[in-house]
C-alpha cells in the first residue's frame, strides 16, 4: 500500500490550502481504517494534526480546531485536509498516515506514511 500526498505550497497568512492523500496498492486488496494528517518542523517531533475513522469520526489538535477540516472519500481511499485561516506557525511538512488491512497478498494490518508535502505560510 502506498500513500501519495499532494496539495502543499506557499500561501499567505489567512489563506487556504487543501491537502489530499490517496492510498493505492497495485495488485493488492486492502481496506483503509483510520487516516490522518501529521506535521513536522525542523528540530521538532512529528505532531498530530487531525485523524478520521472509517466511520467519519474526527479528532483535531487544539491548535487547528476551527480552522482545519479533515474528511475522506472511502470509495477513493483518499483523505483530505482543508486548511483555512493559515498562520505562519502552520508552516511544516505535512504527512498523511493510514492504517490498512491487506487481504491479498497475505493478510495483515499495517500503518503507512505518505512522503510528506511542504506547506509554507508566509507573506
Amino acid at each position: 500500500v502506498q500513500l501519495q500526498a499532494s496539495g502543499g505550497g506557499l500561501v499567505q497568512p489567512g489563506g487556504s490550502l487543501r491537502l489530499s492523500c490517496a492510498a493505492s496498492g497495485s495488485g493488492s486488496i486492502f481496506s483503509i481504517n483510520n487516516m490522518g494528517w501529521y506535521r513536522q518542523t525542523p528540530g521538532k517531533q512529528r505532531e498530530l494534526v487531525a485523524t478520521i475513522t472509517s466511520g467519519g469520526s474526527t479528532n483535531y489538535a487544539d491548535s487547528v480546531k476551527g480552522r482545519f477540516t479533515i474528511s475522506r472519500d472511502n470509495a477513493k481511499n483518499t483523505v483530505y485536509l482543508q486548511m483555512n485561516s493559515l498562520k505562519p506557525e502552520d508552516t511544516a511538512v505535512y504527512y498523511c498516515n493510514a492504517d490498512a488491512h491487506v487481504y491479498y497478498p497475505g493478510t495483515y494490518t499495517r500503518n503507512y506514511w505518505g512522503q510528506g508535502t511542504l506547506v509554507t505560510v508566509s507573506s
